[in-house]
């Protein structure tokens, strides 16, 4: 009889779909938060599922950097959608043969879509004899190297600093710059205000609406004084003016990779999540031989080295998580993509159709050839909830939400499922919301309301400790959210 007992506590356990060590997990505050499927943060349990690094698709070019001020060396591109308005703006380097100190510049681009983009001409700078140029931005003291805006979205901020932005070097440090429009940029004081970094990379900082202040990541490197492994680091302010004491990033238990850029900033659409897709620099991982670059015109010194894109995400502090180790974009097809500083993408991704968003990609560095790719990515697609033809399960975190409906993105196939299960903090099913009595989602929807028997309305719940069970058959769940 004991024996009996045993089994059906055991199997109680099993239905329920609760980890004994779960009983213990501390509530999450999701509030009316969308959560994505880049790390583990709302997974308690997956059984037959798995998180699937989804893959971007290759758009073709936008942009060529072939203007005498711009050249084979254009870099660290920036986007920033405001309002219906996309702004570009990118390193140029006219005269690499020269000491580039004295001739590093700023470049600007613009669009009404992020699809096609245009060179205006800005009359701002007198660069090679004209002023009929699309420079944005020069200064004295290098000040303009790795010149990076940001749309300030600070609830406070003025008018007249909308834009800010951060350039810089080692021997000079960072100094701030404010725009009332993105155009026209002054200082915001005359001295640098942050010098403990080796900024030698595109430096990246914007509000955090999450941390309530601004956020600065910058190039540092793991063994100190330009040694060992190309890193980041962060620190804060809540005026752009002074800053934190800095901290190293860290990357949990996975092994250190040289990262030349991070390009960390808040997703649009949940801001509280950080999405990072970095250049992984190969250092020394040669593929072509020195006459095929002579072939392709690469410039003798970028040839012996390089580089794909990785996707890494953050909640604030200074904790990178890399759930995925593999390469998030890697070179395309064509010995002209893996040279060395190839392959780095653009800073911030950007919303480009109802359904789609976009990162951008420079390709052809050190070459005649150089410039800009736009590659495309489902709305919230950075990773998924997947699974395969056999049915699988996840269980999350005891949470609690505001709102009286829960959406999901997803995708399924014509012979693919999605049931959700509401259950309590303990993992049992709340009556009205089972399994058995949830609605079956087939299709492919950026949004879609989930459904029970009783309807879609779960404002009762509201508040309360809860737990989601998904089930998902041949089917990925993009990411989930709690609405009004």
């Amino acid at each position: 009889m004991k024996v009996n007992c045993i089994k059906f506590l055991f199997a109680v356990l099993v239905f329920t779909c609760l980890p004994l060590s779960a009983q213990d997990t501390a509530v999450l505050e999701l509030n009316n938060n969308r959560e994505l499927f880049v790390d583990y943060y709302l997974i308690d349990k997956l059984d037959n599922l798995e998180l699937t690094l989804q893959k971007p698709i290759d758009e073709g070019p936008v942009i060529y950097f072939d203007k005498p001020w711009e050249g084979e060396f254009s870099l660290y591109t920036t986007i920033i959608q405001d309002g219906d308005t996309y702004k570009m703006y990118y390193r140029g380097l006219p005269d690499v043969l020269k000491d580039y100190a004295d001739r590093e510049l700023t470049c600007y681009a613009e669009s009404s879509d992020g699809i096609h983009w245009e060179k205006p001409n800005l009359n701002l700078y007198k660069v090679n004899s004209t002023f009929e140029n699309n420079v944005v931005f020069i200064d004295s003291q290098r000040t303009n190297h790795n010149f990076c805006p940001m749309l300030d979205t600070n609830p406070n901020v003025k008018e007249s600093e909308r834009y800010k932005a951060i350039g810089g070097t080692y021997n000079h440090g960072l100094f701030a710059f404010a725009s009332p429009d993105g155009i026209h940029w002054k200082r915001m004081q005359q001295e640098a205000v942050f010098k403990n970094g080796k900024f030698d990379s595109q430096n990246v900082a914007f509000w955090s609406e999450s941390e309530e202040c601004y956020v600065l990541y910058f190039r540092t490197w793991s063994g100190g004084e330009f040694d060992g492994f190309r890193s980041v680091s962060r620190t804060t302010s809540k005026d752009f003016i002074n800053w934190t004491e800095p901290v190293a990033m860290t990357f949990g238990d996975t092994p250190m990779e040289h990262l030349y850029t991070h390009q960390t900033h808040p997703y649009y659409r949940a801001p509280r999540i950080y999405i990072a897709i970095g250049a992984r620099f190969m250092p020394g991982r040669q593929v072509l031989t020195e006459q095929q670059a002579k072939d392709f015109n690469v410039n003798p010194k970028y040839y012996k080295d390089c580089s794909d894109a990785v996707l890494m995400s953050s909640r604030g502090g200074n904790v990178y998580d890399r759930t995925f180790m593999q390469s998030f974009i890697r070179p395309g097809i064509g010995l002209e993509n893996w040279v060395s500083r190839t392959n780095y993408p653009a800073l911030n991704v950007v919303q480009t159709s109802p359904e789609e968003m976009s990162v951008y990609v420079n390709h052809n560095y050190a070459q005649p050839t150089t410039h800009l790719r736009r590659y495309s990515m489902r709305i919230d697609g950075f990773a998924a909830l997947s699974a395969d033809f056999e049915k699988g399960e996840m269980v999350t975190k005891p949470f609690t939400f505001k709102g009286n409906k829960l959406v999901i993105n997803y995708s399924t196939s014509a012979a693919g499922e999605i049931k959700v299960e509401i259950q309590d903090q303990n993992g049992v099913a709340v009556p009205g919301y089972t399994l058995d009595q949830s609605q079956t989602i087939i299709g492919n929807e950026i949004e879609r309301t989930v459904s029970w028997e009783k309807g879609s309305n779960v404002q009762e719940l509201s508040g309360k400790p809860i737990r989601l069970c998904f089930v998902l058959k041949d089917a990925d769940l993009y990411s989930c959210q709690f609405k009004e």
